[in-house]
C-alpha cells in the first residue's frame, strides 16, 4: 500500500468502505469466506518461497494478485502509485507458478508483456471487464491453466 494508506482509513472522495467497487457485496463475501476459514492459510511474506515450498502438494493452490505492472491499461505508474512494493521480478512469478502442482490463478493488469508472459509459460488467460474506484471501466486479466470454469 502507498504511504499514508491504513487498512481501513478515508477511502476515496472521504467515503471509507463505501469507496471500496464492491462495498453492497462486501459483508456477504466477509460471511462466506469466514465458512471456510479452515480451509485458507493466508502468509505474510515472500510469495515465490511459498510457491516453492507448496507447489508439490497437489492440494495447494495459490491465488497471485501481484502489483500492477508498468505498461498496462491502469496506467505507467498505476504500480508505483498503489504499491510502495511495487517492484516485482514478473518472470519469476510465471515460472515459479508454472511449476506448482495444484491451481493457480493470477490477477494481472492487461499488458502486452503479461500476455507474452503467459503465453510463453502456456497458461490461458481471459478478459474480465472491472471498474475502478472512479467507476472508470478498465480491464484485468484473469490467468491459469484451465479457465473452462469462467464460461
Amino acid at each position: 500500500m502507498p504511504p499514508g494508506a491504513s487498512l481501513i482509513r478515508h477511502g476515496e472522495a472521504e467515503k471509507g468502505l463505501k469507496s471500496l467497487r464492491y462495498a453492497e457485496t462486501l459483508p456477504s463475501r466477509i460471511t462466506a469466506i469466514g465458512g471456510l476459514r479452515d480451509r485458507f492459510t493466508f502468509v505474510c511474506g515472500d510469495g515465490i518461497k511459498y510457491m516453492r515450498e507448496y507447489g508439490r502438494r497437489k492440494r495447494a493452490a495459490f491465488f497471485i494478485d501481484p502489483p500492477y505492472t508498468t505498461g498496462g491499461t491502469h496506467g505507467k505508474r498505476a504500480g508505483t502509485r498503489l504499491y510502495s512494493h511495487h517492484q516485482l521480478d514478473h518472470e519469476r512469478v510465471f515460472a515459479t507458478a508454472e511449476r506448482v502442482a495444484g491451481d493457480v490463478l493470477l490477477t494481472y493488469d492487461d499488458a502486452r508483456d503479461v500476455r507474452e508472459l503467459a503465453a510463453r509459460y502456456s497458461f490461458e488467460l481471459e478478459c474480465v471487464a472491472m471498474k475502478n474506484t472512479h467507476h472508470a471501466r478498465m480491464t484485468e486479466l484473469l490467468i491459469g491453466r484451465d479457465l473452462r470454469w469462467l464460461h
